[in-house]
């Protein structure tokens, strides 16, 4: 790294003398970055000379820590020697500290400079210089160059353009949000969910939770081809996208399913389902926030080391597949999560808070569970797991592919409403079963309604 211009006299500081003894008498890079990490609030006359000499010090976590303390003093007289070490720092991250310094003096002289560096092909000293000039976004020479950057290739960049340089409410209270239509309130539509998710409001949902039908891995669920199944679930997640209020949750079970071989003379095949549907999801709108595995006990495993076991033969290992994806997406927004939290009233937040023990990893350890009619239902602790982390108590959660209604029982145990759809007769038998049992003191019982029925409910309702 080439030499940063310094002042010289560093032995003259007299208002830090511990400090400056002590990065003067050791060499040693644990003590120095102590040193350095000890520093406080700076008094303003606080001597940055000594802090200055470390910018030139060939261990780069120094070099950051003593950048990262002259941005305290925020003096503008250090604007050339900072700038210079900018552009001549090789760490990124040290590099980042000083274009944050540069901002931070907050002067006009230091436009030009930060202009300069939205050029540079790191994208986080982009993202810093922007930060550092958007407090001098009236200056027209800045809101020229912020506004070239809207073709910028890096899709974070645009991202924060996007969000920092529109008008749009950030703190702003919306009435709406927290509500949910009473007539959506623990219902369960019987009918094809193509036809039943369009009578559903816009911005009426607060989380959808949902494991839709495996590709023809069960006698329920046959479709033309996998390229025809991934636009039936297109189709639905693009409805779920329009009906789910601004910021909030949609999730996602699945996982890759494997078709049985005709013969023996045929290979399986097997499809990644949760990877193959991402990207079109994150095309739609919705943004990617957490991939969480379930992880079953072993014997839950369907057996496919069978002929492994017996010949131990390279090329033939298969391994049993014990878990499947639970995938967390939010609904694009300019706005912070705080915002959407700050729509509710402070005691429903409180009341919503998940109490004990939670698992703090992304690998949940359930058991799967078994009913008596339907042959895939998800355990209701999955769905509980899911409510808890991404709704608030009152809201409405979704599941479009309704099952047996573990996710309206979840709900219901965790004080949220559930508005269900399900198309196969028998699922809609043993949900309402069910969901009857645990709702005869509910302020809203269960309701069921057929296609028609709910069409003629909705008729006339406009945005919750």
């Amino acid at each position: 790294m080439s030499t940063v211009k310094i002042i010289e006299d560093a032995s003259s500081v007299s208002n830090d003398v511990g400090l400056y003894d002590e990065l003067k008498a050791t060499n040693d890079i644990r003590r120095i970055e102590t040193a350095l990490s000890s520093i406080g609030r700076l008094p303003k006359d606080f001597d940055v000379t000594l802090l200055i000499s470390l910018l030139n010090h060939p261990s780069p976590n120094i070099r950051l820590l003593a950048v990262k303390n002259i941005g305290k003093a925020k003096n503008a007289e250090l604007l050339t020697t900072i700038s210079h070490y900018a552009k001549i720092e090789t760490n990124t991250i040290a590099r980042r500290e000083a274009v944050s310094t540069l901002g931070r003096m907050r002067i006009a002289e230091a436009i030009p400079i930060l202009i300069d560096f939205l050029k540079d092909n790191d994208a986080k000293i982009v993202l810093q210089a922007i930060r550092a000039l958007l407090p001098f976004k009236a200056n027209p020479d800045v809101a020229f160059a912020l506004n070239e950057l809207n073709q910028h290739p890096n899709e974070i960049i645009q991202s924060v353009l996007s969000k920092e340089t529109t008008n749009k409410l950030r703190n702003g209270k919306d009435k709406t949000h927290a509500k949910s239509s009473d007539l959506l309130k623990n219902v369960l539509v019987s009918g094809d969910v193509r036809e039943t998710i369009k009578e559903i409001p816009d911005e009426s949902i607060h989380l959808t939770f949902t494991s839709p039908p495996y590709y023809n891995a069960r006698d329920y669920s046959l479709y033309k081809s996998y390229e025809n199944y991934l636009e039936f679930l297109v189709s639905i997640f693009k409805e779920v996208h329009r009906i789910t209020k601004e910021g909030r949750f949609f999730v996602l079970n699945t996982s890759p399913v494997i078709i049985p071989r005709m013969s023996r003379s045929h290979s399986s095949k097997r499809y990644l389902i949760p990877f193959d549907i991402h990207p079109i999801l994150t095309k739609i709108g919705w943004e990617f926030i957490e991939d969480i595995i379930w992880l079953k006990p072993d014997p839950s495993a369907r057996n496919r080391n069978g002929g492994f076991f017996q010949h131990r033969k390279p090329l033939g290992y298969k391994a049993n597949s014990v878990s499947e994806y639970v995938l967390v997406y939010r609904k694009q927004t300019d706005k912070l999560i705080d915002w959407n939290m700050n729509q509710y009233e402070q005691d429903i937040i409180e009341q919503s808070k998940v109490p004990g023990d939670y698992e703090k990893t992304n690998v949940w350890k359930i058991a799967p569970s078994n009913d008596k009619i339907h042959p895939a239902t998800f355990p209701r602790e999955l769905a509980a797991r899911v409510i808890k982390f991404y709704s608030i108590k009152g809201d409405l959660v979704f599941d479009p592919f309704g099952g047996s209604g573990t996710v309206g029982q979840a709900a219901q145990i965790l004080n949220r409403y559930f508005l269900l759809t399900e198309q196969e007769n028998l699922y809609v038998e043993r949900a309402t079963e069910l969901l009857s049992a645990q709702s005869l003191l509910n302020e809203f019982p269960l309701t069921v309604y057929g296609t028609e029925a709910f069409r003629e409910l909705m008729k006339g309702q406009g945005q919750i």
